[in-house]
């Protein structure tokens, strides 16, 4: 067989150097000079968005919801069973019939009793799990370090439950784990016990926390509150960093937007109404009043707002909050909970990425806690994206991922 013509070889090249540019063209995003690991960290989004794409081919082709799809090829890639090693025993049980994943460390010392962490993965409300490997690696990191027992809850997602089941769910399983006996079970100190969450999770987390202040059987029960690039409102979708970071990779503001209308069982044609706050407008009387409690221009720092403007509709479209009122409710927004509620929250820390569409709703919070009184921590990372502290084991090992997890494990160590 004769060698291939020269121009042949050049017609491959020039496919080959075509598919490249185009591989190239849809890896690449530009990003700010300080983040971290910007070439893994566009591989990464490349990928998540690819299977976005696919997810969403399935659901045109009838196939299945796009999120079910989604969430299906995340599992499958990275689910972990059950196991124990010298260091940690993890267990699958359920508690109250709330499915979780229990991580016990191995006592590192002589102390009776553990500390206990109630931990909330985040995903949007739809996706991800207790039993993939980023969330099994984080909570058995946790539970080795602190000596501690980690109740990782699988709470169910949507679309087949929307707002409040999944906080539902958290409550049942905690309300169970605070009970004397299972306490004992798992030599748990009841005066040590801490509820923790990022993203999604950290919403669930805080508004978990707020319910329990209100509860008087509850009240005292949760010592701290751990909340890590949390999401905490749905009204401004133009804060500082909404504006700032509205491409970035891994949770851009229109990927948020739909996370929320999915959570809420809402209609995606409100996406682009909600993207300019046409929902929260001045005509939109209750929904104005609540707006006045993330006043950012008082609650965030000039460094941040002094390049934005804030963005208030004088009219807007009222239907969107009167099919959607669950957007007021502050179970779902804990950032605009009544100072009543906010005093008597626990000792607190709150995790901010820079690079990170939710950066300003954690540092509202940070500022509105302090306002009352309530002790926080607030600990910010200059080259830091939304999700990264899970993303600490190779393929997806990021310096900031490594760097984010031990602070907020040095924290917990540290007061609980």
């Amino acid at each position: 067989m004769g060698q291939p013509s020269s121009s042949r070889l050049w017609c491959l090249y020039g496919v080959s150097a075509a598919l490249l540019a185009l591989l190239a063209y849809y890896v690449y995003i530009p990003l700010p000079a300080n983040i971290s690991d910007p070439w893994k960290l566009m591989l990464l989004d490349a990928t998540f968005r690819s299977a976005q794409q696919l997810s969403q081919l399935i659901q045109d082709m009838g196939l299945s919801h796009h999120l079910i799809a989604l969430n299906f090829i995340i599992v499958s890639f990275g689910r972990k069973s059950a196991w124990s090693s010298k260091n940690v025993q993890i267990t699958d049980t359920n508690f109250d019939g709330v499915e979780v994943r229990v991580f016990e460390g191995f006592p590192k010392t002589k102390e009776p009793l553990k500390s206990g962490v109630i931990y909330i993965h985040g995903g949007g409300w739809a996706l991800a799990s207790a039993r993939i490997s980023y969330y099994d690696e984080l909570c058995s990191k946790m539970a080795e370090e602190l000596n501690s027992v980690i109740v990782s809850v699988e709470y169910r997602l949507v679309p087949n439950v929307h707002f409040p089941e999944q906080l539902h769910d958290l409550e049942r399983a905690t309300k169970y784990f605070l009970q004397p006996h299972v306490l004992e079970k798992y030599s748990v100190d009841p005066e040590r016990i801490a509820i923790s969450g990022d993203s999604a999770g950290g919403n669930l987390a805080a508004a978990l926390s707020q319910q329990f202040v209100q509860d008087d059987t509850f009240r005292d029960k949760i010592k701290l509150q751990a909340l890590i690039y949390p999401v905490l409102q749905a009204l401004d979708f133009n804060t500082p960093s909404y504006q700032q970071n509205m491409n970035s990779p891994i949770l851009p503001r229109h990927v948020m937007i739909r996370y929320w209308i999915d959570y809420l069982k809402g209609n995606q044609e409100f996406v682009q109404a909600m993207v300019v706050n046409n929902h929260t407008s001045l005509d939109v009387e209750r929904a104005a009043t609540l707006r006045s409690r993330l006043d950012w221009l008082s609650l965030l720092p000039e460094s941040i707002t002094k390049d934005y403007r804030p963005v208030m509709q004088t009219v807007g479209n009222a239907q969107i909050v009167q099919e959607l009122p669950q957007l007021l409710d502050m179970r779902s927004a804990p950032l605009v909970a009544d100072k009543e509620v906010l005093q008597n929250l626990p000792k607190t820390y709150i995790l901010t990425c820079e690079h990170d569409v939710l950066r300003d709703d954690g540092i509202m919070y940070v500022k509105r806690l302090e306002g009352v009184g309530v002790d926080v921590t607030h600990d910010h990372f200059e080259d830091a994206f939304h999700g990264c502290m899970i993303f600490t084991s190779w393929p997806t090992n990021f310096s900031v991922g490594v760097r984010t997890r031990d602070s907020y494990i040095k924290w917990l160590k540290e007061n609980l």
